[in-house]
């Protein structure tokens, strides 16, 4: 347990305003400031982050968001999950991992993990717990919030072998694929790099970093504004924005804008990337001082920063579907499984369970695990109701202790 303990923070890691907060003391109890349970709408609008709303209530003036992305199947669910849920800690995957951020599931129940700080990507057995190295990406060049993170493997990995990376250079951050050849030796597996994408903007703050093949089969990435806010609502600049790309880096079809690869603006750091059972994609934010928000993400949505953080029923902007108190999420990765989004907190330490109906919060969020395995980094859905969960401790804004950073196995219900 490791309640009572502080992290440390250097420069520029700590709210407010800066990045993804450092660490505090555990143990402090939860109270939620939940928005948005009704019905989302395909009109809806976002916020400036001054109204607060007491524990369990929603900021005055707030219509609610969009509804669903490309490919979207069928109507809002009649019925959500139960209103309270429960997690279970099944077992311990691996141990002893050095900045584990990105991870990507391989056939056959394995993992790919990358290492932020040491540019590496490492094979985790999770029936052994062993870590292999299996590649380290070229040009990686690790700072602040920057370094190696997202992985993410191509929908035709079983014949292509290609494993995607979104990582910090000297330059920019970028995203590249490279070819995975086990039969190469050990440490070489990982080929070139081959880009895809350059010029996402790179910052030791609101650095970004989560892709994702959503379930057209198209290639998603979350980047941050790097701390210059006027990135957010400039549409020609990578930064603040959820991307949608082929798996060749090309802009989708149906993107909002003909030739450009951004799907969404308005962001200040997008961490977390998932798609629900009826193809709905949410993502998570950190917010500045105020709020941390989850929103369900339109295709040309404006999510508000910096003019909104948090609710605000602004005309032409998207509101979140739900808030946090900085100081309680600090979300990075999320995942949805049974009926309910699973986010991970960092500042906040604990995992967030959102129960959703449909397109919207059909009950009041719970915090599981609270202060108990530390900074949470990545949580990954298993088949039916099993977890992963990533933890960030060994990041330089934790407390590690022996056998940090770890990956848990979780039941849910």
């Amino acid at each position: 347990m490791r309640y009572g303990q502080f992290h440390r923070g250097g420069a520029l890691r700590g709210r407010p305003g800066y990045g993804e907060g450092r660490g505090r003391r555990r143990g402090v109890p939860v109270w939620l400031a939940l928005a948005g349970c009704g019905a989302l709408l395909a009109a809806g609008c976002s916020p400036p982050g001054g109204e607060r709303a007491g524990p369990g209530g929603s900021p005055p003036g707030s219509p609610p968001a969009g509804a669903a992305s490309p490919g979207a199947s069928g109507p809002a669910e009649a019925s959500g999950p139960p209103a309270k849920g429960s997690v279970t800690v099944s077992g311990e995957v691996a141990k002893d991992l050095e900045s584990p951020w990105g991870v990507a599931p391989l056939p056959g129940g394995d993992l790919l993990v990358a290492s932020r700080d040491k540019g590496t990507v490492s094979r985790v057995r999770t029936d052994t717990g062993a870590v292999t190295q299996i590649g380290r990406v070229p040009g990686v060049a690790p700072g602040g919030e920057g370094g190696l993170l997202g992985l993410a493997l191509s929908p035709d990995f079983a014949s292509d072998r290609l494993v995607y990376a979104y990582f910090t250079t000297e330059s920019d951050n970028r995203i590249a694929r490279m070819r995975y050849d086990e039969q190469r030796p050990a440490g070489q597996q990982l080929g070139a790099p081959d880009t895809v994408l350059r010029g996402i903007p790179k910052g030791l703050i609101h650095n970004g970093g989560r892709i994702a093949f959503g379930p057209d089969r198209m290639l998603y990435a979350g980047t941050g504004e790097t701390g210059n806010t006027g990135l957010a609502q400039d549409r020609k600049s990578l930064g603040g924005k959820i991307l949608r790309m082929t798996p060749d880096g090309r802009p989708a079809q149906g993107n909002p804008e003909a030739g450009s690869v951004v799907y969404s603006y308005g962001h200040r750091n997008v961490q977390g990337l998932a798609w629900d059972k009826d193809r709905r994609l949410w993502a998570s934010e950190f917010g500045q001082r105020t709020w941390d928000e989850l929103n369900l993400v339109e295709p040309g949505g404006n999510y508000g920063w910096p003019e909104a953080e948090g609710k605000a029923g602004k005309a032409g902007f998207r509101d979140p579907v739900a808030v946090w108190k900085t100081d309680e999420a600090s979300p990075s990765g999320i995942a949805w499984a049974e009926g309910s989004i699973w986010m991970a907190g960092l500042k906040g330490e604990r995992l967030w369970r959102i129960p959703l109906k449909g397109a919207a919060v059909a009950a009041e969020p719970e915090a599981f695990l609270q202060g108990k395995y530390g900074r949470l980094r990545t949580v990954v859905p298993l088949d039916g109701d099993q977890l992963l969960l990533v933890t960030s401790e060994t990041d330089g804004r934790g407390s590690p202790e022996p056998g940090d950073d770890r990956i848990l196995r979780l039941t849910v219900r």
